[in-house]
């Protein structure tokens, strides 16, 4: 038998103020707990002062409690010392996990040197504002056509040995206090420590958070880029993968230089022509994002998403400028931790 198909897993639902959202995201999980999928289901409520513990409980879970709100991370290093599973499947609280999830997971653990593997979210998030779809699905698209093997890691649908986690020290939730790069920085010291990270691009959950715009920007700038700045500055550089390839670099300079030609217009009208060529360059270099976007969401979803992805350009790259400023310039290597 492949020693692959005798791995447990222990899924691992950190949940806060999610009562509404367990009879969605819970129970796809316990089917998988009948069927002899995964070994246990574990949710840790984070102090929720709604009743997320015992609708769990309810549902047949097994149900922890954090001694105090401390965050996802918290949440999933606690199930970890506890968890009897070979691996650890995280899936956050306000995800669907898709059935055959378990099977796909133990199939990429069968591979040599695998320590974790991570999926990306559908097609149909349930968000139907434009930009939350936008958001949603941009995500899928950078997962989509990631590298295989991957330099980072993803907890709203990854799983970790767990022999692994507790040896690294599971995620830093001393630097990462509130929700952040947690994941990614562990995936960091998963690869330093030996291990491959693989992307399964179908292992898949629906996202149900709905952005809005508001709380997009202050997550790309806040939560993303600028701690994911510090922390490829201080210890990795930049990799060839995801939002930070190469060729993801020359369209966030395109986009950049897009802007400045767009706030050119004011004072030198006559630079229209170079307006409109970089317009149809950044539309050129988008277009298999256009092209994905139009097929998920129609032609008019599509053109609003590619030109907003490029004001996400501009400040995702406005970020990682100034944070090679504050390091180089300033000498402040020690901002890391995420407040």
């Amino acid at each position: 038998m492949d020693n692959s198909q005798q791995l447990s897993i222990s899924v691992v639902m950190p949940a806060y103020n999610a009562v509404n959202l367990l009879p969605k995201v819970l129970t796809p999980l316990m089917e998988m707990l009948a069927s002899g999928e995964v070994q246990e289901v574990i949710v840790v409520d984070d102090q929720s002062p709604d009743a997320t513990a015992a609708e769990a409980r309810k549902m047949g879970a097994t149900v922890l409690t954090t001694p105090v709100n401390g965050g996802p991370g918290a949440a999933r290093n606690l199930a970890a010392e506890q968890a009897r599973g070979d691996i650890l499947w995280f899936v956050d609280s306000d995800v669907i996990a898709w059935p055959g999830g378990a099977a796909k997971i133990r199939a990429a653990f069968a591979e040599e040197g695998v320590d974790a593997v991570f999926g990306s979210y559908d097609t149909t998030p349930a968000g139907t504002p434009w930009f939350s779809r936008y958001k949603n699905l941009m995500h899928r698209f950078y997962h989509q056509h990631a590298n295989r093997d991957s330099t980072t890691f993803w907890a709203g649908c990854g799983a970790v040995r767990a022999d692994v986690f507790r040896k690294i020290g599971g995620f830093d939730v001393e630097t990462y206090k509130v929700p952040s790069i947690e994941d990614i920085e562990l995936g960091y010291r998963v690869r330093s420590n030996g291990g491959r990270i693989v992307v399964v691009p179908d292992l898949l959950g629906k996202h149900l958070k709905v952005w809005t715009v508001r709380n997009g920007i202050h997550t790309d700038i806040f939560r993303r880029a600028l701690p994911w700045s510090r922390l490829m500055i201080a210890r990795e550089g930049l990799t060839n993968d995801l939002n930070t390839s190469t060729g993801e670099r020359v369209k966030a300079v395109v986009a950049g230089l897009l802007l400045l030609s767009v706030l050119g217009l004011v004072v030198a009208p006559s630079i229209w022509p170079w307006t409109l060529g970089l317009l149809a360059l950044a539309f050129a270099l988008n277009w298999s994002l256009f092209q994905f976007f139009r097929e998920n969401g129609g032609a008019w979803f599509a053109l609003k998403a590619v030109l907003y992805h490029q004001l996400y350009y501009v400040y995702s790259a406005g970020a990682f400028a100034w944070c090679l400023f504050e390091y180089h310039i300033l000498g402040r290597k020690d901002r890391l931790h995420v407040p």
